[in-house]
């Protein structure tokens, strides 16, 4: 009896080596929550981990300036050019639409001419700091897909930091320092992201790299680096990103690093060229930004793959039972189970880790795949039963089915009863050493 089922085995087991071997590289996107597919209970439904497409955030967001008056026009103002004091035909005048620099300018479509750009007062009193902070909020979690990229159009800061809030602004850490020189403004070592490696990638650091320089062409932008951080567990072009994806499902802080609910931009000091300060022309010095860049998606714990602006604010469209702007927990009546976040393992479709429906008093745990495994090819269907085969009932597909009235057979559809002890003592031996079977033959 146990040697067909031997040979049974050690063909399904070459199959699966087959199969793996020809598994295909590439790994999912993560844009299906769930797909119907047909059992032998009739329809039903697969569940996989998903997530939004990443896109422009800025589109959403609210942004502040702090102090709130530190917008350019009023009262007008003439200003000059860094690089040449004399060149003095920029005007600011926020009652005038084509004169006027509003906040809102720094989001807006770029590659018209002349280029729309925020700005702020002159540092007309120095030697006091010209100094804004400026807070991008969403009221919603996102986790951040590619690079932060400001693009100035003043010279760049020679001091900046750009920080991060995960609690809607009420607390605040560092992502990275700006600096002409690091030692001077925040007594640390300069480095760049390059220096980084998979066990330092969340250390915070500041950087030489976008300070330095005058207003040219290819140096105006200020860059916070994600996908060279992404680039350390990815590989150079990002091939790897089942890796990548490995990682933030099992180190929740490298997974954090990467989600926001607010940027604060902090300007600390203007540029001010390869000279001192010139007292007799402030007008030459202060922040102008053309554009922001953030990259991102919704998150929403791996339980959507869409997420809607409505009425001012973003929310996932949450699937797996789950509700909340996050899919952050289960639905009214879902809490069979602790509420968990979706995982991108295994590759490619992840574990959806679904809620399921409650029940009265708790929920027992019927099966699983360790000491209470379901019986003759049954499996495990969310710890709760077990989904026997053809031809076997009971709480763990234990006993073979009858097919009429009356007492069991010894023999029901070529299947032996539990009933027959001489059978049953030799299918519970066979029961008992499946596992170790099946390992040594896999």
């Amino acid at each position: 009896m146990l040697w067909p089922v031997l040979f049974a085995l050690q063909a399904v087991c070459s199959g699966v080596a087959h199969a793996m071997q020809h598994y295909p590289a590439a790994w999912g996107h993560y844009d299906v929550c769930k797909s119907q597919i047909y059992t032998e209970e009739g329809l039903a439904w697969d569940y996989m981990a998903c997530q939004p497409e990443a896109t422009d955030m800025t589109k959403y967001l609210r942004v502040a300036l702090d102090p709130p008056n530190i917008t350019c026009g009023d009262p007008p103002e003439t200003y000059c050019a860094l690089e040449n004091p004399y060149m003095c035909n920029n005007e600011c005048d926020a009652n005038t639409e084509e004169l006027a620099h509003p906040p809102e300018l720094m989001f807006d479509f770029e590659g018209r001419n002349p280029t729309t750009f925020w700005q702020s007062t002159s540092w007309k009193k120095y030697p006091k700091p010209l100094q804004v902070n400026i807070t991008l909020s969403w009221n919603k979690t996102i986790e951040l897909t590619d690079d932060i990229i400001l693009t100035f159009e003043s010279g760049r800061p020679e001091q900046m930091v750009l920080e991060k809030s995960l609690d809607y602004g009420r607390t605040w850490t560092p992502y990275q320092f700006y600096a002409t020189d690091c030692l001077d403004a925040f007594t640390m070592e300069p480095k760049t992201v390059m220096d980084l490696t998979q066990r330092t990638l969340l250390d915070i650091i500041c950087t030489e790299d976008y300070s330095r320089g005058y207003v040219w062409k290819n140096d105006k932008t200020v860059r916070f680096e994600i996908k060279d951080r992404f680039a350390l567990f990815a590989g150079p072009r990002l091939h790897n990103m089942a890796s990548l994806y490995g990682q933030l499902d099992t180190t929740k802080n490298l997974r954090d690093f990467f989600t926001i609910t607010d940027l604060r931009i902090k300007l600390l000091k203007p540029a001010t060229g390869a000279t001192m300060v010139d007292e007799n022309n402030l007008s030459r010095y202060f922040y102008a930004i053309s554009d922001i860049k953030v990259q991102g998606r919704c998150k929403c714990n791996l339980h959507a793959n869409s997420c809607v602006f409505d009425k001012g604010k973003l929310g996932c469209e949450c699937e797996h039972n789950t509700t909340g702007s996050d899919c952050s927990r289960c639905k009214k009546h879902y809490h069979g189970r602790a509420w968990s976040v979706g995982s991108y393992l295994p590759i490619p479709k992840g574990t959806a880790n679904i809620c399921i429906p409650s029940n009265h008093g708790p929920v027992p745990r019927v099966c699983d795949n360790a000491m209470l495994r379901c019986q003759n090819g049954g499996t495990c269907h969310h710890h709760q039963r077990c989904h026997c085969t053809p031809g076997f009932t009971g709480v763990l597909c234990e006993r073979a089915r009858c097919q009429g009235p009356g007492e069991c057979d010894d023999q029901l559809s070529g299947r032996a009863s539990f009933n027959h002890p001489a059978v049953g003592r030799q299918l519970a031996l066979t029961l008992a050493v499946l596992p170790l079977l099946i390992v040594s033959l896999c």
